[in-house]
């Protein structure tokens, strides 16, 4: 999955860390990303002048800086690409597409936390953490993180494999997003319902991931049908949901998606 990147850490946390030249430079216009791909692999621009005024601390893997860059300037080379392009391009490189989908996340909460939502006025970074201040109201905004869950749906030896009404093209499984008030679990159920009109049995926990271009953490799910299992599809969500066999289980063309793991785990019989 995306976030498997070997012995290489993503570390996170905030700090008031100074840019030097050398250090990566995330600069992203109306959603796309400045950068090239190069033998699978998602390149940044380097830092190669420095004025702190401009950069925006992100994050770090291992000794690997990213900086946001609110300059006009833009270095030669570079192409922007639409982050959930960069999957329709087949990058293979684990680190730098989570690189990339990790500063999608940050710089869209940046952009939309720039004014405060209680009384309206500019926000500013504070100064001990990863959050934005309303000097005016004192209104504190953190980062937001969406919960969501991908349910693998085990019928005895078939699963249920869905493709989306619109947008990604291939195979998936149920997926949705936590309301307020409901537990992972219900949600699980909810989604189940909704979207293949079936109800659920022993749900259980399978693992979770980071998915930046959405501001997620997808947690994933696996579970039986219980009883009638009859599919009634929501053709406003899904083109397609039907039993597959694990033989017949077409995966993803990309091995980032917890949904493509779950997919293989399924076929191979791990699951």
């Amino acid at each position: 999955m995306i976030q498997d990147i070997g012995n290489r850490k993503i570390i996170n946390h905030y700090e008031k860390r100074m840019p030097q030249p050398g250090d990566r430079l995330v600069i992203i216009e109306d959603g796309k990303l400045l950068c090239r791909l190069e033998d699978g692999k998602v390149i940044f621009p380097l830092i190669d002048q420095v004025d702190g005024r401009e950069y925006e601390y992100l994050f770090s893997v291992d000794e690997d800086h990213y900086f946001l860059y609110a300059g006009s300037e833009r270095p030669q080379g570079y192409d922007l690409e639409s982050v959930r392009g960069l999957n329709r391009a087949q990058v293979s490189d684990n680190e730098s597409m989570l690189a990339a989908y990790t500063a999608f996340h940050l710089w869209r909460w940046y952009q939309d936390n720039r004014f405060c939502g209680r009384c309206g006025r500019p926000t500013i970074d504070k100064s001990d953490e990863r959050a934005r201040i309303c000097p005016d109201c004192g209104n504190v905004i953190y980062p937001r993180i969406n919960p969501a869950v991908i349910v693998g749906v085990r019928n005895e030896d078939r699963i249920l494999i869905t493709r989306y009404a619109a947008g990604f093209r291939h195979n998936a499984l149920i997926a949705g997003f936590t309301e307020i008030g409901e537990t992972l679990e219900q949600t699980v159920e909810r989604e189940v319902m909704e979207e293949a009109g079936l109800k659920v049995k022993n749900i259980r926990y399978y693992k979770s991931q980071p998915w930046g271009i959405a501001q997620d953490i997808l947690a994933g799910f696996y579970c039986d049908v219980d009883g009638d299992d009859a599919i009634k599809m929501d053709p406003s969500e899904l083109k397609y949901a039907q039993w597959v066999e694990r033989k017949d289980i077409e995966l993803q063309p990309t091995d980032f998606s917890l949904t493509n793991e779950m997919m293989r785990m399924f076929r191979d019989g791990k699951q």
